[in-house]
């Protein structure tokens, strides 16, 4: 893929978070960034689907659950007091604050996003609510502004799929991990190919957690040239009762599933 398609890529994602940015609060977007729709629910119902407890959902800012994402990466980082947690594409906030709360006044989070209007938005929400351990950076995941050996855990929820350059977001992330830092996240991956009425579709598809997904052969071989060790990438068969709903008609479960992703830097 060439520079020019990459950059329009990320353009038409970065335009269509800016929309999710500005929209009303509690919409539930699905993942799929597009107008609220009745075919998903709440951000709330969403990320109930996704593996979120109810104690969680209401332990956030109001604002910060935008009901993005395919999982729950708070439940495979088991972050410890004191870490220094990094979160690719932070979005509202909402792991981030979730994170905040495990590592403690002594630990940190930052959060990076490319979106300005959501990076605006995370930093309101940390404002209000009084949030001293967390920060938002404005930056795209493939050139991180995080120094080397910086952090302990990265944590994504559906976002590294999106990147036209993969490997390079799996680069930058060894970069600033600390030695025997690790890699939490969850992503979906693909599991056939998609047809290629789904792989044209870029404003509504690529934007939409869905045509960027690569297969879990290919997410490993990425992983190891990176540098990672211990990889592993477990599927999760119950994603599809959510992901159905992100294009309706479209049949993308039959393409793609959610998974847990960890890897470690040794």
């Amino acid at each position: 893929m060439n520079q020019v398609s990459n950059d329009q890529i990320r353009q038409n994602v970065r335009n269509r978070y800016k929309e999710i940015a500005l929209q009303d609060v509690g919409a539930g977007s699905c993942c799929k960034p597009a107008p609220a729709n009745d075919c998903c629910g709440s951000a709330a119902d969403v990320s109930a689907k996704m593996g979120y407890s109810s104690e969680e959902l209401t332990a956030v800012p109001d604002g910060a659950n935008l009901g993005l994402g395919c999982g729950n990466p708070q439940a495979i980082a088991a972050l410890q007091p004191g870490e220094v947690v990094l979160d690719l594409g932070s979005g509202g906030g909402f792991d981030c604050f979730l994170a905040s709360r495990q590592v403690g006044a002594s630990g940190r989070v930052i959060g990076v996003d490319m979106t300005p209007e959501m990076v605006s938005r995370a930093r309101e929400n940390s404002s209000k609510s009084g949030f001293t351990n967390t920060e938002f950076r404005l930056g795209e995941i493939e050139h991180l502004p995080v120094q080397d050996h910086s952090v302990d855990v990265i944590i994504s929820n559906c976002v590294i799929n999106l990147s036209p350059s993969k490997q390079q977001v799996f680069d930058e992330a060894f970069r600033v991990l600390r030695d025997g830092g690790r890699l939490a996240i969850s992503d979906v991956v693909a599991t056939a190919d998609f047809p290629e009425e789904i792989k044209q579709d870029i404003d509504r598809i690529y934007s939409g957690c869905i045509s960027g997904a690569s297969s879990i052969g290919e997410l490993e071989a990425m992983l190891a040239q990176s540098g990672f060790t211990q990889i592993e990438i477990e599927p999760k068969g119950e994603s599809q009762t959510f992901i159905k709903d992100w294009i309706p008609g479209a049949n993308v479960e039959q393409y793609l599933v959610s998974a847990a992703i960890r890897a470690i830097k040794a």
